[in-house]
């Protein structure tokens, strides 16, 4: 058996940045990841830009060598002040470029089987795996499907849905009712981002909303549309003519926001459609059908692009995301249950593993009931990383203990960064 001293189970945005961090540190490091390919939201999922988190950010060293390693492949720009505008592309090419460097293993297209406990720790992970010849000691027949097993000295479910927590039996904290909408994002490309950034800018004056800045002679912009009321949307009057129309369903006007996209100069990001009627993201019938209603929202977009919008004529689908946008599943229960009276009072800890000021961002699947609240500092204790039942498994990411508001503020990307990054400086000086 193959022992690590780090096993990171889902290679998205918290586990590269925990195994990237536990490779540097010198620890023997394996990170188990679905797909075909590290990034997780950011390329699976296309959710892109990494939103800001705040001026006193911590553990952003894994965060800055991705910004820079995109940066030297052509696959980031520096806009509004952010210089987290990634091509998800090339962003799979600069995760593989770090994990090089940092010496850490990664099984690509590997599923668990089954995980050995022992006096609460976990001992062996049980994966699907073909290249076994390096483990053949450990090669078993199960259900015709070859496996193998390593071992783990610590173990980080990075998984979103917390997979190995769900394995091991832990405790969770989610409730029935708490959801939010999922969304599937795409990209259109074939654009004339001049002639449509020339429209925009007239149509569209209000600069909290629609954004436009030329960068090495590239277009970039972003700019968005919800049916909720809580500000005037210069979009609005296009968006009611499609739906009178019939180009639109008012269901596809419940939120619509779009971004340009670093390297790819005709191309524009949407972070839509949000799907508001299946919300369970743990139950395939309910993301089956989200998935079957989400593409047909897309092609209304392309429709409704290619009308409305100048520059647009010659749109095309181009990409459309390999996994929904979730915003929260299970949360786990930790050493600590965070809280949203933790965040609103900028609650301070002896081991933070993140600090922000990212919103309490909570989307609704009912008109004007979603939430973004405004707050200050706020820290995350690694109490809140770690599994309340299993001694040696942290998790990072959207799964953390913390309860449904909170969670709502820290689930975002650039929090996720900092949380895999300093559950694996913790897990460091544990061995140290």
């Amino acid at each position: 058996m193959n022992k690590y001293d780090v096993v990171v189970v889902g290679g998205g945005t918290a586990g590269c940045a925990a195994a990237y961090t536990a490779g540097m540190a010198g620890l023997k490091t394996l990170i188990i990841e679905k797909n075909i390919h590290l990034g997780g939201t950011i390329t699976s999922g296309l959710v892109i830009p990494v939103m800001k988190s705040g001026n006193n950010q911590i553990n952003t060293e894994f965060r800055n060598a991705l910004i820079e390693e995109c940066r030297k492949l052509g696959g980031q720009t520096t806009f509004q002040d952010n210089p987290a505008w990634f091509n998800p592309e090339i962003t799979k090419i600069a995760l593989d470029n770090l994990m090089k460097r940092a010496h850490v293993e990664i099984f690509f297209d590997t599923n668990i089987l089954g995980i050995k406990i022992e006096n609460n720790m976990i001992k062996r992970i049980k994966i699907t795996k073909e290249i076994l010849s390096a483990y053949n000691d450990e090669i078993e027949m199960e259900t015709k499907k070859l496996s193998v097993s390593v071992g783990a000295r610590y173990v980080i479910d990075a998984t979103g849905n917390c997979v190995v927590g769900k394995i091991c039996n832990c405790n969770f904290l989610e409730k029935d009712h708490e959801f939010q909408p999922v969304t599937l994002r795409f990209m259109m490309a074939g654009i004339n981002l001049r002639k449509f950034s020339e429209w925009l800018k007239v149509y569209d004056k209000d600069r909290n909303v629609t954004v436009i800045q030329e960068i090495d002679g590239y277009i970039h912009l972003s700019t968005a549309y919800t049916w909720d009321k809580d500000k005037k949307w210069a979009l609005e009057p296009i968006f009611k003519d499609a739906v009178k129309q019939g180009v639109l369903k008012r269901y596809d006007t419940n939120y619509f926001q779009i971004f340009t996209v670093p390297g790819m100069p005709d191309t524009v990001a949407f972070n839509c459609p949000r799907i508001i009627d299946y919300n369970n993201s743990l139950e395939v019938k309910s993301i089956s059908k989200a998935l079957l209603l989400a593409r047909q929202n897309i092609y209304r977009y392309l429709q409704f692009c290619r009308k409305y919008f100048p520059g647009f004529e010659n749109a095309y689908i181009s990409n459309m995301a390999d996994m929904l946008g979730v915003r929260v599943s299970r949360r786990i229960k930790g050493k600590y249950v965070y809280t949203i009276d933790d965040l609103r009072s900028g609650k301070k800890f002896s081991h933070p593993v993140v600090i922000s000021d990212y919103p309490v961002d909570v989307h609704s699947n009912k008109k004007a009931e979603s939430r973004l609240e405004k707050v200050k500092d706020y820290q995350l204790p690694i109490e809140s990383l770690m599994s309340a039942d299993i001694d040696n498994l942290f998790v990072a990411g959207r799964c953390l203990s913390a309860d449904f508001l909170s969670q709502g503020a820290l689930r975002v990307q650039g929090s996720c960064f900092s949380m895999g990054e300093g559950v694996a400086k913790y897990i460091a000086s544990l061995l140290a």
